[in-house]
């Protein structure tokens, strides 16, 4: 965390000193490199979370991150603009760059988790090990290049599948398809507010600062969901409640005037499901990690479930086009279904909270 932090403060600084009428090639580096390190940060600070919780405390921990990371969007999004237009942008980048100290500072006063390592994980590890002393033969960029693909990736997977045999498939679908409705109807929200009539005004009041503000109220609301009530529960109750704010986003493309109480009460609701929807989520996928592979399991987790849906993001306009935004709502809505059956299956094997059932490999 430390290492990406300082590689994110010194991307930022330098930014600062670019000059995109001088080219933007420098910008353009400058700007892969802060993504790379902001990447490796959030694995590392997801890593860290899971493993510095016990199993019953994963809802609260995932809830208190969800939200500082919105109060960094408010931070990074609307502090900035404000700041630059007192300060200009060569200044609000310096002083972006200089906020970082606040995670830095409380990443040195962090401890080291201790995990144990389950004897399962050591004895495919082994195998991995005796796998490469076969292959002693193989010229030694081969050897450390096998040793750090296998020590990566293949470990990390084969310890997945091998805690949960066949059931691990059922998993990676659950994964896919559970966020379908939130990414597809996400890339089209802001169009139908503009198509629909509401103002500029009216968005950035009601959608910007009230959203944002019930969000924050869904984070609190869904990690007190998670630990009374379970991660099962709280991955139903997040589906539902976002299949009803799309229906409730039909319902308010069918109206003839924008109309600015509608929108406020369905935009506050598709907040308060968004946070219960994504922040159940992160509590099982959290509670499915092996700890002695916790970062690289989960940012395979992470990735795959946003990639389905990034990718009938992209058709979302075409989808508009051909149907409307009142039916449109609708089949984001209807998205959901898929992982609700695969839900019940999972929970019929009992993995509801990162067991390994009985019977499961």
């Amino acid at each position: 965390m430390v290492a990406a932090q300082a590689g994110i403060a010194l991307g930022v600084f330098n930014l600062s000193l670019s000059n995109p009428t001088a080219g933007l090639l420098p910008i353009a580096l400058w700007a892969m490199f802060v993504a790379f390190c902001a990447a490796t940060q959030d694995i590392a600070v997801d890593a860290w979370r899971i493993e510095s919780g016990s199993p019953d405390t994963q809802g609260a921990m995932a809830a208190a991150y969800q939200i500082g990371y919105r109060m960094a969007l408010i931070t990074g999004s609307a502090g900035t603009f404000a700041l630059a237009d007192r300060l200009g942008w060569k200044m609000t980048y310096t002083i972006m760059a200089m906020l970082v100290a606040v995670g830095f500072v409380t990443t040195l006063l962090s401890k080291e988790p201790q995990v144990p390592v389950q004897r399962q994980s050591l004895d495919r590890e082994q195998r991995v090990i005796s796998w490469l002393q076969q292959r002693a033969h193989w010229p030694s960029s081969l050897q450390a290049a096998g040793s750090w693909f296998i020590g990566a990736v293949i470990c990390p997977l084969s310890d997945f599948f091998g805690r949960y045999g066949l059931l691990a498939i059922v998993l990676l679908l659950f994964m896919g398809t559970y966020r379908l409705t939130e990414f597809t109807m996400g890339g089209m929200v802001n169009s139908f507010y503009i198509d629909h009539g509401y103002s500029l005004t009216q968005i950035a009041t009601v959608v910007k600062f009230y959203g944002l503000m019930m969000s924050l109220v869904g984070v609190v609301f869904a990690g007190i969901v998670i630990t009374k009530l379970g991660i099962l529960r709280s991955l139903i109750i997040g589906s539902v409640m976002i299949m009803m704010s799309n229906v409730g986003f039909s319902w308010l493309a069918t109206t003839d005037a924008p109309t600015l109480l509608g929108l406020g009460f369905v935009n506050g609701f598709d907040n308060l499901a968004q946070a219960m929807h994504g922040t159940s989520l992160i509590t099982f996928l959290s509670s499915l990690t092996s700890p002695k592979y916790t970062a690289t399991q989960y940012a395979l987790f992470s990735s795959l479930y946003a990639l389905p849906g990034k990718i009938l993001e992209g058709l979302s306009g075409f989808v508009v086009d051909a149907i409307g935004y009142p039916v449109f709502f609708v089949y984001t809505a209807s998205l959901s279904i898929p992982a609700l059956i695969l839900l019940y299956f999972i929970a019929q094997r009992g993995v509801a909270s990162g067991e390994v059932p009985a019977g499961a490999k």
